[in-house]
């Protein structure tokens, strides 16, 4: 139980935790991998290195601090980490790691400033947020059994692999008990994990993007690159490019995610999905539900924005739904187009996705909007749909 004298000094460490917060991430990282290795197959290193997981954390923590006597407003949060966490198979055991080390990471950062009150007070405070989690992902866990048939790590088949674009590989999963799969709610991604020649495990989230029903699971990898000189390619999207072939056997883990698809009950609401590179891979998955489950009269309009024809992903299966469904709209935006792109004709504009071609496609109708895609784009129509009005909901 978290005390009144202990919310207050949660809060008040809320200027230190603006200050002070990534550098405390960052330690608490090393620390924790330092001292508790056997956590690391949980993260992912890419993410360390550019600093991005250390960001998430610090902004988690404050805004608990911040929200700390009212934590059902971080309701949002708290399920899209829970999510994560159950795709990963974190535990109720691994949570006493995470607080020690971020306890004793407090201490080490902060010095004579932490004092016995602060440390008692944000372990109460991490106690009861560790408990909300356990909480929701106990919940989470039953669903899935529940539901998909199995809870954790599952056997799956590689049934096939199918070049999707130049950078990105389609691979169709099948169980490999034979057992029917359940659709997944589109949207959502499963946990893959793969152990190495030299026995390592690696796992990575990877959205699902195949029809909702389908005799298989599709997941549609990109082959990352090293973000810088220094650090290495991605590891598991390459390790699956390179090494993973049909009948090659896999684990996967339910269907996770709070990212999912609600079609609007207004039959005359359009629906519009606006994809990023290889964040169409959930949209794509949404697109077929949608069209699936709305009659002809709702407008569905699909924009699809990829540096060029290389590159973009499900260029023939969208055509074949543009074909067989009159009320879809696609719109295909490359922002650095080839010779070869513009003789074939392949796209529909060049450049941004902008307010004019906004429009053009939607013009001044209320709509329901689904974006995916890298964080500059993603801020970008964020900005677009917020100048045009469309509440954030």
């Amino acid at each position: 139980m978290v005390t009144d004298q202990q919310r207050k000094i949660v809060k008040e460490t809320v200027p230190v935790l603006q200050t002070h917060g990534e550098t405390l991430a960052r330690h608490f990282y090393e620390r924790m991998f330092r001292v508790n290795p056997e956590v690391q197959a949980y993260f992912n290193p890419a993410h360390q290195r550019s600093g991005s997981q250390q960001r998430a954390l610090a902004g988690a923590i404050l805004a608990y601090a911040q929200h700390i006597d009212d934590p059902a407003t971080l309701s949002e949060a708290v399920e899209l980490i829970a999510q994560k966490h159950v795709s990963l198979g974190i535990k109720p055991e691994h949570y006493p790691i995470v607080g020690d080390n971020l306890l004793a990471s407090i201490g080490e950062v902060l010095g004579e400033a932490a004092t016995d009150e602060i440390i008692d007070a944000w372990a109460a405070a991490y106690a009861k947020l560790a408990e909300i989690f356990i909480e929701r992902e106990k919940r989470i866990c039953q669903d899935q059994k529940k539901v998909y048939g199995w809870q954790g790590f599952k056997p799956f088949v590689v049934d096939r692999r199918e070049h999707t674009s130049d950078n990105i590989t389609s691979f169709y999963l099948k169980a490999a008990d034979a057992t029917p799969l359940v659709a997944h709610e589109p949207g959502q991604y499963i946990s893959i994990r793969a152990t190495f020649a030299d026995g390592q495990a690696v796992m990575r989230n990877y959205s699902l993007s195949n029809p909702p029903g389908s005799e298989y699971y599709r997941i549609s990898v990109k082959r990352e690159p090293a973000a810088a000189d220094d650090a290495p390619d991605g590891v598991l999207s390459n390790y699956l490019h390179n090494h993973i072939k049909a009948g090659d056997r896999v684990e996967l883990s339910p269907p996770c995610g709070e990212f999912t698809l609600e079609i609007p009950a207004d039959t005359a609401k359009p629906l519009v999905f606006i994809a990023g590179g290889v964040g169409v891979t959930p949209l794509i998955s949404m697109l077929h539900q949608a069209l699936k489950s709305s009659n002809s009269s709702r407008r569905i309009v699909f924009i699809q924005a990829a540096l060029n024809g290389a590159v973009q992903a499900f260029s023939g299966e969208l055509e074949a739904l543009r074909t067989d469904y009159s009320n879809l709209h696609v719109h295909v935006c490359y922002s650095a187009p080839d010779d070869a792109d513009r003789d074939a004709n392949r796209h529909d504009s060049e450049g941004l996705i902008d307010e004019a071609m906004l429009d053009q496609l939607i013009g001044d109708q209320e709509a329901a909007y689904y974006f995916c895609g890298p964080t500059p784009m993603l801020s970008h129509v964020h900005a677009l749909l917020r100048k045009r009005g469309v509440p954030e909901d």
